[in-house]
């Protein structure tokens, strides 16, 4: 009875039919309470239409567009959201709308949004919610506003989509532009990414082949350059392609690393090979240097012997090591024999010396002349060798014995020692053997001087020569050592002497002097000199010893400089202030950087500590930095979050809210930089969202924009008309000067990307055009050489009987030619004629030779014009005339045609021709004609 009674007493909204419910719900005034609460709780029902009718009753857009995502099949439920998120039904304002449209998933309802939304904003809205192609493609094409259809077309990324969008977008030529203008990009992209994989998988081809090449001069610099071109490719390789390449530049590296190690060895060897060399040299020439001494002394002792024995002992051990390391070569390995030769020579003449000295000093005191003579015969000292005092004292003694009548003999003997020891005297001194020179012309002068006879004059003079010769290779000997250790006394002295330079250039320059002194070691060496830079070095250490007090004060005082920055900066990262700008601090950071620069040179053993100090607090503040720019990161982000307000709010007038946002960009200036991960995106964000604010300002953009339009648009009509046109004569010049001055008065183009193909596609065009017309005017050019083929025949005809018969005669081009001869050809034709009056017959080699030499030039110049290349043999007049032409265009450019009529004028006042030389060049001159002449199809 409970139950029945609140069923009949129940309000009708509550009743259990929903049909009921219906009826009653449509009776319900949203404005009163009761109402309003009843009509809310219909918005719970379970039924989806009385849910959906109390929601629009209600004017609940939020709850629509909530309960959405389960009746997203039901049409009235898609109406009825589509209508209130649109505008057009509804008092939901623009910024809730707005809200609830990002919210929304739903492709088909956010697809009606951007295409009936009441508002911009509200469209680009939904339009960044669709992700789908199709969608972009719909809202690109069928969309009615502008912006909404050029932002949906700059979405769309895909091959296929953009074909499909080129094919169907036809009412909006911006849209149908960018589509095509991306799909070209899109394509060039692709070809660009396959060039450039191509263009990686040759180098890499070429890197691994040049991996497994051995070594070759140009190795190297072929690897770097490889190097370098696959450094400057864009395209990321793969992961295979770049463990090839690794792998090839390992192979390279270990090729270039074994060259330069066996190239090191080879070296060190030569090194070592050398420094043999000049060992043995120098060995080879200090006995040598004893032989000669011991060939040219007074007497010989035992002292001498001794020394020459040590000195051989020495040559044995290091000739023997040195031979061991490296073999000498054969010009050594002969004077190394010669002076083993001379050294037992010498050693087995005083060992025989040794065993009759005796002997013979018993035999000279007693003065038995025949026992002496015997004694000293059996000695067999050589000649070459002077003999000890012993020896020259019984020579003496036997020749006071000899008879009158040899004098002469002897006398002449001993001039002929003489002469034979002033040849020596001059091969020492051709050797620069200043010691061995000098002691041998204090034993030759008076014994010279004292000769009295005639036949001594000679020597005499000679003697003088040689003489003087010694005293210029003695001041030559002295010319460098000398005057420079002069000059370095001189130097240093006045060094010392200076009391106004400082003291740091003083102690640079003392160093460098005292640096060269020792570097003559003892060449021109005199105590005299030592002493004075010794003194003057001596003096500029005294003046120097404060200054390096000072300086090592001024280490000490960088060193406390140092350490009174550490302590600022510990105190500052000690304290530091909340509102710390990171800029100030960044600037702290640098100039403590320059200062500690600044602070050197510090005492060595105490700087790696304070280096140590030094380094924990940059790092410290480097901290600090960090943490005040997140900081700044937030304050910036707050402001982007403004912004973004500014730019939804639509109830304020546009203007203020230009203007707040210019005072939110200055409040954006003077706070400092975010991070630097950070600072450039949150910058894109503010800049963004401030952008859109000033989109209005671009209006006059749009009107610009369609009038460069245009102008392209006759450009591109020009280009192609200049493009289907093609010259068939010369003189067609004229018409493409026409298009020129056309597309001059179409410029200056807008620069973009459409403006620079079209410019390189004209360039191209005209380029093409001016070759043909150059062709043609080559052709014309050709046939009037054809034309006038008689009149060269008639030369060549004059030409032969000149130098066959010696009968000269002047050709006249009027008798033989039906046309008029063009004026290019009749200074030729001039000149042909004077120079058989001028030369002489018959033909010398010479000018037959120069005659065939400038027909082989003229017929490479034709080949290089026609063919674009010569035969091997021509290689070098091909240079030659390369060389020319570049030096004739710095001063002028010459056309093809130009070129061309040159040479054919110069081949007909080239003469008198000899018919063997023309008979041999014609044939080919005829083909590269033909081949000039030759204009392709259009």
């Amino acid at each position: 009875m409970h139950g029945l009674l609140r069923r009949l007493f129940a309000p009708r909204w509550q009743h259990p039919d929903p049909e009921v419910r219906r009826q009653a719900l449509q009776r319900l005034d949203p404005q009163q309470t009761d109402q309003r609460q009843a009509l809310q709780s219909l918005a719970q029902d379970s039924d989806s239409q009385i849910r959906l009718a109390a929601l629009l009753a209600l004017d609940d857009c939020a709850g629509l567009v909530d309960a959405y995502s389960n009746h997203h099949q039901d049409e009235a439920w898609f109406y009825a959201v589509c209508q209130r998120l649109s505008g057009r039904e509804g008092q939901t304002d623009l910024h809730q709308r707005q809200a609830l449209v990002e919210r929304l998933k739903e492709p088909r309802a956010l697809n009606t949004v951007a295409l009936q939304g009441d508002n911009l904003n509200l469209r680009l809205t939904a339009l960044s919610k669709l992700n789908d192609e199709s969608d972009l493609i719909h809202q690109a094409c069928h969309n009615g506003v502008a912006a909404v259809r050029h932002q949906a077309a700059e979405r769309i990324e895909g091959e296929e989509g953009l074909k499909r969008l080129l094919k169907e977008a036809r009412r909006d030529r911006q849209v149908v532009r960018l589509a095509r203008e991306r799909l070209n990009r899109l394509r060039s992209d692709a070809q660009w990414l396959e060039a450039e994989e191509q263009q990686r998988e040759t180098l890499l081809s070429q890197l691994e082949q040049h991996a497994r090449a051995p070594w070759e001069p140009l190795y190297g610099g072929r690897f770097r350059h490889l190097e370098r071109q696959w450094e400057q490719l864009n395209q990321p390789p793969s992961v295979e392609q770049e463990q090839r390449f690794h792998q090839a530049l390992l192979n390279c590296r270990k090729t270039l690393h074994d060259h330069e190690t066996q190239e090191q060895a080879r070296q060190q060897s030569n090194e070592r090979r050398d420094e043999a060399e000049t060992t043995r040299e120098q060995l080879l020439e200090g006995i040598e240097e004893t032989l000669d001494g011991l060939r040219h002394a007074s007497a010989m002792t035992v002292q001498d012997i001794d020394s020459l024995r040590a000195q051989r002992q020495l040559l044995g051990q290091r000739w023997q090591t040195l031979s061991d390391m490296h073999p000498p070569s054969d010009a050594m390995r002969h004077r190394y024999t010669l002076a083993i030769q001379h050294y037992d020579q010498c050693l087995e003449a005083w060992q025989r010396w040794s065993t009759l000295s005796a002997s013979i000093e018993t035999a000279l005191a007693s003065g038995d002349h025949a026992t002496l003579a015997a004694q000293v015969s059996q000695c067999q000292w050589p000649e070459t060798l002077m003999p000890p005092a012993l020896l020259g004292r019984a020579q003496a003694a036997l020749n006071l014995e000899s008879s009158a009548p040899s004098q002469p003999t002897e006398d002449k003997a001993t001039l002929d020692a003489h002469s034979a020891e002033l040849d020596t005297f001059e091969h020492l001194l051709e050797r620069g053997a200043f010691k061995s020179a000098s002691r041998l012309h204090q034993r030759l002068k008076p014994n010279i001087e004292a000769l009295i006879t005639p036949d001594a004059q000679p020597l005499k003079t000679r003697l003088k020569h040689l003489a003087a010769r010694l005293a210029e290779l003695r001041d030559w000997r002295g010319f460098v050592a000398g005057p420079k250790r002069e000059q370095l006394c001189a130097s240093i002295e006045a060094l010392a002497n200076d009391q106004h330079m400082a003291e740091d250039a003083l102690d640079r320059h003392h160093r460098q002097l005292v640096k060269e002194w020792k570097s003559l070691g003892d060449a021109a060496a005199n105590r005299e000199q030592a002493a004075r830079f010794r003194s003057a070095s001596e003096r500029i250490h005294e003046r120097l010893a404060p200054w390096r007090e000072r300086l090592g004060e001024e280490r000490e005082a960088n060193l406390q400089a140092r350490e009174a920055l550490c302590d600022q900066l510990e105190n500052l990262l000690a304290q530091p202030a909340e509102d710390a700008d990171p800029d100030v601090l960044r600037q702290i950071r640098d100039k403590a950087r320059h200062q500690w620069r600044h602070f050197s040179p510090v005492p060595r053993e105490r700087s790696e500590a304070v280096g140590r100090r030094f380094g924990t607090i940059r790092h410290q503040l480097q901290t600090l930095i960090d943490q005040r720019a997140e900081t700044i990161a937030s304050h910036k982000q707050a402001l982007i979050s403004q912004v973004t307000a500014l730019r939804n709010d639509d109830n304020q007038p546009l203007s203020q809210r230009i203007h707040q946002t210019k005072q939110l960009q200055q409040q954006w200036r003077t706070l400092g930089r975010a991070p630097k991960g950070e600072e450039q995106t949150l910058w894109k964000a503010f800049r963004h969202e401030c952008d859109q604010l000033f989109a209005q300002r671009d209006a006059h953009k749009n009107e610009q924009a369609a009038r460069q339009q245009q102008q392209l648009d006759e450009m591109q009509t020009l280009i192609d008309k200049m493009d289907s046109w093609q010259p068939i004569e010369a003189s067609d010049a004229a018409i493409l000067d026409n298009f020129l001055e056309q597309a001059n008065q179409l410029e200056p183009l807008p620069r973009n990307r459409r403006s620079e193909g079209m410019q390189r596609r004209m360039s191209g065009i005209v380029r093409a055009r001016r070759e043909r017309l150059n062709r043609l005017a080559v052709a014309d050019t050709v046939h009037q050489w054809h034309a006038i083929m008689p009149l060269v025949n008639a030369h060549l005809a004059a030409d032969q009987r000149l130098l066959s018969e010696n009968a000269c005669s002047d050709v006249d081009a009027q008798m033989i030619l039906s046309v008029s001869l063009p004026a290019a050809f009749n200074e030729a034709h001039k000149a042909r004629n004077q120079q058989r009056q001028s030369v002489a017959v018959p033909l010398s080699d010479a000018d037959h030779a120069k005659l065939a030499e400038s027909l082989a030039r003229l017929r490479v110049r034709l080949s290089m014009l026609a063919v674009g290349s010569v035969r091997q043999s021509d290689e070098p007049l091909r240079l030659a005339i390369q060389v020319e032409r570049l030096n004739e265009g710095f001063n002028q450019e010459r056309s093809r045609d130009q070129e061309v009529t040159d040479i054919l004028v110069a081949l007909l006042a080239l003469g008198p021709m000899p018919t063997v030389l023309w008979a041999a060049e014609v044939e080919e001159l005829d083909n590269l004609l033909s081949r000039l002449a030759r204009v392709p199809l259009p």
